[in-house]
C-alpha cells in the first residue's frame, strides 16, 4: 500500500509539470489515449479499415474482384506477389506520414503499431524471411537523417523474420510526387536499385516496406530487382495508398 501510494505522489508531480500530449497535434490527452488525442485517432479510423485488393492495395470490395484482384490490375505488370496497406494516403494519416517524414520521428510508436496490426493480417505474415525497407539514396538519406522505411520496419513484430540492407539505390532519382504519370514515375526509377555484390536472396521471400504507395512503380522496380537477385517471392507492406476515393 505504501509503495503505491509513493509510486502515485511521484506520477501525480509528472503529471503535474510534464503532462502528456498527442505526439500529432500536441493537444493535452490523459496517458490512457496512448499518445494521440481522440480527434487524431479519429482521424485516423477514418483512413483504416475499408476492403482493399491484395494485389495492388487500392479499395476494392471483395465482391468486385476478378480471380483474387481488382479491375485495375487487369492487364498490368506487377512484380510484387501481394501487399497490405495500414490505409488511405488522406486526412490524419497522411498528415502524420507528412510529418514522420519531415522530422517528427515520434510518430513511429503509432504508424509503427498502424503497419504492424496490417502485416499480421496479411495472407503472407508467415510466409517472410526478410523485411526489406525502401532505400533512400545516399545523398537524401544524409539530408533527412534516417530512413523512415527502414524506422517502420524496425517496429514489425515477427518470429522470425529480419530486417535487411542489402537492397541499395544506386541512382539519385527525382522525387516521384514530381512525375506526372505512372510512364514517368516508372521510367524514373528504371535501373535504380540493385542487391550488394555477394549477397544473395536466392529462394527466399521478402516483404518490402515503404511509406507511401501511388502508382507502384518504385515497389515494382524494388520487387523486380529483388526477384532477378533470386527472390522467389516479394511482398509490399505499406503504411497508406493513394489515389483513394473517400
Amino acid at each position: 500500500m505504501i509503495k503505491q501510494k509513493i509510486k502515485f505522489f511521484f506520477h501525480s508531480i509528472i503529471q503535474l509539470f510534464w503532462p502528456a500530449t498527442c505526439i500529432n497535434c500536441h493537444r493535452s490527452i490523459c496517458e490512457t489515449e496512448k499518445n494521440l488525442c481522440k480527434n487524431c485517432w479519429n482521424e485516423l479510423i477514418v483512413c483504416t479499415g475499408s476492403d482493399y485488393c491484395p494485389r495492388c492495395g487500392r479499395d476494392a470490395s471483395i465482391a468486385g474482384r476478378i480471380e483474387g484482384s481488382c479491375p485495375d490490375c487487369q492487364g498490368k505488370e506487377i512484380y510484387f506477389d501481394g501487399i497490405a496497406r495500414a490505409g488511405i494516403y488522406a486526412h490524419g494519416l497522411q498528415e502524420m506520414i507528412l510529418a514522420f517524414k519531415n522530422g517528427k520521428t515520434e510518430l513511429d510508436s503509432t504508424l509503427g503499431f498502424l503497419a504492424a496490426s496490417a502485416l499480421q493480417g496479411s495472407s503472407f505474415y508467415k510466409e517472410i524471411d526478410f523485411f526489406v525497407p525502401v532505400p533512400l539514396h545516399w545523398t537524401r538519406r544524409l539530408k533527412r537523417g534516417y530512413n523512415q522505411s527502414k524506422i517502420i520496419a524496425g517496429r514489425l513484430n515477427h518470429p522470425t523474420a529480419k530486417i535487411s540492407t542489402e537492397l541499395v539505390r544506386i541512382r539519385k532519382t527525382k522525387m516521384q510526387p514530381t512525375m506526372t504519370s505512372p510512364a514517368a514515375r516508372a521510367k524514373n526509377v528504371s535501373g535504380a536499385f540493385a542487391v550488394r555484390a555477394g549477397h544473395s536472396l536466392t529462394g527466399k521471400k521478402v516483404c518490402l516496406i515503404d511509406d507511401i504507395k501511388t502508382t507502384g512503380a518504385t515497389l515494382n522496380e524494388c520487387a523486380r530487382t529483388l526477384k532477378d537477385a533470386g527472390a522467389i517471392k516479394v511482398f509490399a507492406l505499406v503504411l497508406a495508398v493513394a489515389g483513394q476515393k473517400m
